[in-house]
């Protein structure tokens, strides 16, 4: 490495965390601004409070990563240009291909630690975060569903006309098993509850019927307990529960959807491939802000800084209407994570190649 590298590396590398360590305060003050008074009203605790902004921070800080790492390198390349160190690095004998080299070497860094954040630290600190805002931010959840159809094996499936979630306790519960379209087993109870002491449900005034060799058979009862692949959570709120889970729940989790029979699993989709999307969308605005800042323009470093602010935040709109659109089944998961990427690649792949040398 040589010391332009290491002064380029440097100075980036100070600006990123920099920008970072401004914006997240700058959030968090408005956030606590904003939502005093739920914390007041439910009654927080103060160390909770503090621990909820402890997991805040990082939360925010990944959020931003694309907008902050975009900002920094406008900010750090536009400086150096207006003091015309660009024109002596080239004019060094030092090509713009080779100059890009420390600010991939620093984007490089960044984006494999942002990697390991969104893919196993931060989501053991959004389990906190959510759980903390369900509690004492958000009103209290009720599960609203009527006339449930689940499937929870390959030939199982339940019916609940409807579920009380403060309770645990289901009614009018259908059990039935089918092979392929015949009928095997078909279990009726009028209530159906959840008993954490022994992690299985316990049924109410039930009926059995069984199907076997073109015979059926009917049996009744008052009071059973029955294990199945059914769960309280599965009946809890779904607030950002897409961002708790590590890389490898998420994958285990939509499988469990697809398992079950539900369609909708597009928000946990994006959301795995965008934790992949993610480090590229890093490099690939690391690579514009270099383009973008490198000459020196008679409006000044602030012109760039300024365009580098609204390159960034369409880059985060693009993001935001591409997961709505994928949200509402009109679009790919996969292209939706990767649209963004592949649109500003593009834009920066032909900007380089307009770039006066």
């Amino acid at each position: 490495m040589k010391i332009i590298d290491r002064y380029i590396l440097k100075k980036f590398l100070s600006a990123f965390f920099f920008t970072v360590i401004l914006l997240v305060a700058i959030i968090c003050v408005i956030d606590f601004t904003e939502k005093n008074d739920d914390f007041i009203n439910s009654h927080a605790p103060f160390n909770l409070v503090v621990k909820y902004y402890l997991n805040f921070a990082p939360y925010i800080a990944n959020m931003l990563s694309p907008i902050t790492v975009f900002i920094a390198t406008v900010f750090v390349t536009a400086k150096m240009a207006s003091h015309t160190e660009i024109i002596a690095i080239l004019n060094g004998g030092i090509s713009f291909r080779r100059m890009l080299l420390p600010y991939l070497m620093g984007a490089s860094m960044i984006a494999v630690f942002i990697f390991i954040l969104i893919g196993w630290l931060l989501p053991k600190a959004n389990k906190e975060r959510v759980a903390f805002e369900n509690v004492y931010v958000k009103d209290q959840f009720y599960y609203e569903g009527r006339n449930v159809h689940l499937k929870i094996a390959p030939e199982t499936y339940v019916y609940m006309e409807s579920y009380n979630n403060q309770i645990s306790t289901g009614y009018q519960f259908t059990l039935e098993t089918i092979d392929g379209k015949d009928l095997k087993s078909k279990l009726k109870a009028m209530r159906i509850t959840w008993m954490p002491e022994k992690n299985k449900w316990e049924l109410e005034n039930y009926m059995v019927r069984k199907f076997v060799d073109g015979k059926e058979s009917i049996s009744f009862g008052t009071r059973t307990d029955t294990t199945i692949n059914l769960y309280p959570k599965d009946f809890e709120s779904t607030y950002l529960l897409h961002e708790t889970f590590t890389i490898p729940e998420l994958k285990n989790y939509i499988q469990e959807l697809r398992d079950k029979g539900v369609e909708s699993v597009a928000v946990y989709e994006i959301e795995m491939y965008e934790r992949y999307t993610y480090p590229f969308a890093i490099i690939i605005l690391t690579v514009i802000g270099v383009v973008v800042s490198a000459r020196k323009t008679r409006e000044g470093a602030g012109f760039q800084i300024a365009f580098g602010f609204l390159l960034a935040f369409i880059y985060i709109i693009f993001v935001i209407m591409s997961r709505s659109i994928a949200n509402a089944g009109t679009l790919s998961p996969l292209l939706a994570a990767w649209l963004p990427n592949l649109v500003f690649a593009s834009i920066g792949l032909i900007m380089y190649k307009t770039l006066p040398r």
